[in-house]
């Protein structure tokens, strides 16, 4: 049985710059086929605009306050939001909050570094 816990999980930095914790993937567990992470914004921060040519994901705002652009369409967004990010399309979160933005993300197959194109300078 694979239990991994928020509080052991080392974090690192991906492709993005966003701050990861990498709960379940096939890195640390049973699981093959996808990857589920906590990711962290710092307040005034944001990711670098990306894609991912594989990987459709979930992201899961736990905590704080953001604005969200998938190609076009930008959306603010909040505590309780599921956003989905189907494959190839570019996007990117803002912290608009006075907190750290934290967020659950799923991504099938897991995320992996080389599935990551960025999109901006």
């Amino acid at each position: 049985m694979d239990i991994r816990n928020l509080a052991d999980a080392a974090a690192f930095i991906t492709k993005d710059g966003s701050e990861i914790r990498e709960l379940l993937a096939h890195r640390n567990s049973a699981i093959r086929n996808q990857s589920l992470a906590e990711a962290r914004v710092p307040v005034g921060g944001s990711t670098q605009e990306h894609y991912h040519p594989r990987a459709e994901e979930i992201y899961f705002i736990t905590a704080g306050t953001g604005r969200m652009r998938i190609e076009t369409e930008e959306r603010m967004v909040k505590a309780g939001d599921a956003i989905a990010i189907p494959p190839g399309h570019k996007h990117k979160l803002w912290n608009t909050g006075a907190e750290t933005l934290k967020l659950l993300c799923c991504c099938a197959p897991a995320y992996e570094h080389a599935d990551t194109i960025i999109t901006e300078q």
